[in-house]
């Protein structure tokens, strides 16, 4: 009898026991069918093992205090290259012919998806350790592979290990060969530069010889002995023009007493030569003060205006006398050739002594031509050097940084090829195989055990499952007591289940059908677990991460 409304049923033993006698066979199928699949699934999937190889990273063997090593960057960036290279495309492949790997998949799919499938087969493990004061730094790594066959797996492991070290050594001889092949560049072309300012530096010191800064104190030495070699030049000039007017009156003295119609009492030209002697010696003042200072210097101003009155003087002096000399002269040549008196000897040596002194005094003028002109010529190279200072310490200043940069890159060019001699020779940081890869008795993958509990655990979830789903479909009565607790009719009679020779033979019928149907579905599923399984090792890892 079925009914349109259902209530909530009482579940008891009784009702269990019910449940159980009328829904066993589903549950007992239900049971079967998930622990039949899994159990083929657990037998059919391939065996995955993994094999993996430990990594040492030896540190520098000569220590840094002797050799300092150009490669700076850290292991795990070094990592990051290195596998960037082995885990590149024709090293896989190289790896997947030399070894026959992935036989079964060759014919299926291209050689790209067999690299990537080797590339997720490959897994690359840090081993790190704090340092005292430090980060994390890396000590050592593993690399590990997995796939059907140990013995393949262990050599493919060992393989790639070799690769990460043979890959290290190259590129710790690359970056210490490109870091002194840098350096051997610009120190070219900084040698380059630094011999063009040298010559440009030597130049402007020939150029500019005696106007250097560092000459400056010898040019003020010798503008100071200029000087007073020029004192001592006006001084003598002051001597001599005394001796000249002293010899001048004493020869004109003697020379009138002489000449007929001259006393012992006439002077001749006794106040000019006196005139002319103190504008020498002023004008040798002057010269002196105009070295030491200049034009507008308030003594210099006027001692100079003191010398032109002088000379303004002297010019109409002399103009006098010479008038005056002229006709006395025409006197003379007259009476001179009406008696001629011979010179004495006395006359005759201070004519000669007269002669010495303007001798001299023409020496002493040329003598201060010189000295004049030589001390013009270091003024000039004082007043310069501030000048020549200037533009020698612009020179300097970039031929000094220069050199220091020189000097500079050539003690870094020595200690990279240090640097790159030591890696050459393997005595720098490397990489050494300390737990080779060896084939594994246990596979990875998959967990049978832990596979068959789930298995279990799931078939006899699935068998209450379908009993409890069943149930809850069927709104069928199957017992008075359940009649009368849904409906509050009394029940007037019960008609028993009557059981004819048809339904006996139908029973008789369904049973084997029902078993071959069962064995038919349980093959079916062992023989669809064989397929999806047997060579599956993309399912092995999926079950891997699902179960673990």
């Amino acid at each position: 009898m079925d009914t349109v409304d259902e209530k909530p049923r009482q579940f008891s033993l009784d009702t269990l026991a019910a449940i159980w006698s009328r829904r066993k066979w589903l549950a007992i199928l239900a049971f079967v069918a998930l622990l039949a699949g899994g159990v083929s699934l657990s037998a059919f999937l391939p065996n995955i093992y993994r094999s993996a190889a430990t990594v040492l990273a030896d540190r520098q063997e000569v220590p840094d205090f002797f050799v300092r090593s150009t490669v700076t960057s850290l292991i795990e960036t070094r990592l990051q290259t290195i596998s960037q290279e082995v885990l590149s495309r024709p090293r896989l492949e190289a790896l997947i012919n030399r070894f026959g790997l992935y036989v079964d998949l060759r014919e299926r799919v291209p050689m790209d998806m067999l690299v990537a499938r080797m590339r997720k087969d490959i897994s690359l493990e840090l081993k790190s350790t704090e340092l005292k004061g430090l980060r994390e730094a890396t000590v050592a790594f593993t690399i590990s592979y997995q796939g059907r066959d140990r013995e393949t797996v262990s050599r493919v492991a060992n393989t790639l290990a070799s690769f990460y070290i043979e890959g290290n050594t190259k590129a710790r001889e690359r970056q210490a060969t490109g870091t002194t092949e840098f350096l051997k560049v610009q120190l070219a072309e900084t040698k380059k530069r630094l011999d063009e300012l040298e010559q440009r530096v030597s130049g402007f010191k020939r150029r500019y010889l005696g106007e250097l800064p560092q000459q400056m104190d010898t040019n003020l030495n010798t503008l100071d002995r200029l000087s007073a070699e020029l004192l001592r030049n006006a001084d003598s000039q002051t001597r001599a023009n005394e001796r000249k007017q002293t010899l001048s009156s004493q020869l004109a003295e003697a020379e009138s007493f002489l000449t007929p119609g001259a006393g012992p009492g006439t002077q001749f030209a006794t106040p000019e030569l006196r005139e002319a002697a103190r504008l020498e010696q002023k004008k040798e003042e002057l010269a002196s003060l105009r070295l030491r200072f200049n034009e507008n210097y308030p003594d210099v101003a006027l001692l100079a205006a003191e010398v032109a009155a002088l000379e303004r003087e002297l010019a109409a002096a002399m103009a006098r006398q010479s008038k005056r000399n002229s006709e006395r002269n025409s006197e003379r040549n007259l009476e001179a050739k009406q008696t001629a008196t011979p010179a004495t000897p006395y006359v005759l040596r201070l004519r000669e002594a007269l002669n010495e002194v303007q001798t001299e005094l023409k020496i002493l003028k040329t003598e201060e031509g010189r000295l004049r002109s030589a001390a013009a010529a270091y003024q000039t190279r004082v007043e310069n050097v501030p000048r020549r200072e200037q533009e020698f310490m612009e020179l300097s200043r970039d031929y000094e940084s220069t050199r220091q940069l020189y000097a500079s890159l050539q003690k870094r060019y020595e200690e990279a090829q240090l640097a790159e001699t030591m890696e050459q020779r393997q005595k720098g940081e490397q990489f050494r195989v300390v737990d080779p890869a060896v084939p594994n008795a246990q596979p990875a993958a998959p967990n049978r055990l832990r596979l068959l509990i789930m298995t279990l655990a799931g078939a006899i979830g699935l068998a209450i499952g379908a009993v409890l789903l069943a149930e809850q479909l069927d709104t069928s009565f199957h017992a008075l007591d359940d009649l009368r607790a849904y409906s509050k009719v009394p029940v007037l009679v019960s008609i028993p289940r009557i059981v004819t020779r048809r339904d006996s033979l139908r029973r008789w019928w369904r049973i084997p059908l029902a078993a071959t149907a069962a064995f038919t579905g349980l093959v079916t599923i062992v023989g669809i677990v064989y397929v999806a399984a047997h060579g599956n090792e993309t399912l092995v890892l999926l079950l891997a991460r699902v179960v673990s």
